[in-house]
């Protein structure tokens, strides 16, 4: 497949990842990029290995090989913290927030991943964007429906003040309207000038918003283009579809 031209100074780059449980390599030699400002999305059947991609550039699991450069700086062995600090934030799949907890406590522990503790200068800007944590500011997060948790780990992610936000199936058991929204502001924050990495198994509404896509098979990259190029390719209905 020939691969269409992309646009703005590569954010991620990623060369030779291998990643491994125990003796079982699931991720085989992968190369891929995202670029500054670019909303770029990885598809593939589950067990594919995408979650395991993302996971090991974020620290949360140890890599075999390969590098892991972001803004230019060798990330492949920093901890999650300093990942996270230096612009890299990636929103876990499965409504992961603080249940006990408030939804501008939920908030303030996501700002503490970027700044100083109890740092508040954020926190409207979020409510903007999402308004409808607004007015649940002090409401525990587990009186939330799965679908405002999810809200709110996006929003978690987001007052971090990410270069690169990632983003792990946030469609998951949500109802159609909320996975709309919250593919939504990822759009509206690309368009702001937040790189997105997002992984998804809703291949339409995923492709709506993406730019560019990198389609994922047993831990190898099997096929990458411009959504236009991927969009209807043999590619995709043998990767994704099974055809």
């Amino acid at each position: 497949m020939t691969v269409g031209a992309r646009s703005g100074e590569p954010l991620l780059q990623v060369a030779a990842l291998h990643v491994a449980y125990g003796k079982a390599e699931v991720v085989h030699g992968i190369d891929f990029e995202v670029r500054a400002g670019e909303f770029v999305v990885m598809l593939g059947r589950n067990g594919a290995g995408k979650s395991t991609i993302l996971h090991a550039l974020s620290g949360l699991i140890p890599k075999r090989s390969g590098t892991v450069m972001f803004k230019g700086a060798q990330i492949a062995h920093a901890s999650p913290r300093e990942i996270v600090r230096a612009g890299l934030v990636q929103v876990l799949e499965g409504h992961r927030v603080f249940h006990t907890l408030s939804v501008e406590d939920n908030l303030l522990i996501g700002a503490y991943a970027r700044a100083a503790r109890g740092d508040r200068s954020g926190l409207e800007r979020i409510y903007a964007l999402f308004p409808e944590l607004a007015g649940k500011r002090h409401q525990r997060a587990a009186g939330l429906s799965g679908g405002q948790q999810q809200i709110l780990a996006v929003a978690q992610g987001v007052i971090a003040e990410p270069t690169l936000l990632v983003l792990d199936e946030p469609s998951a058991g949500l109802a159609p309207i909320v996975i709309e929204r919250i593919l939504e502001v990822a759009a509206q924050l690309c368009r702001a000038g937040i790189a997105i990495l997002l992984v998804e198994q809703l291949v339409e509404k995923a492709l709506r918003h993406a730019a560019y896509c990198y389609l994922i098979e047993t831990g190898r990259i099997a096929a990458q283009g411009t959504v236009r190029e991927i969009q209807g390719s043999d590619a995709l209905h043998r990767v994704y579809l099974g055809g």
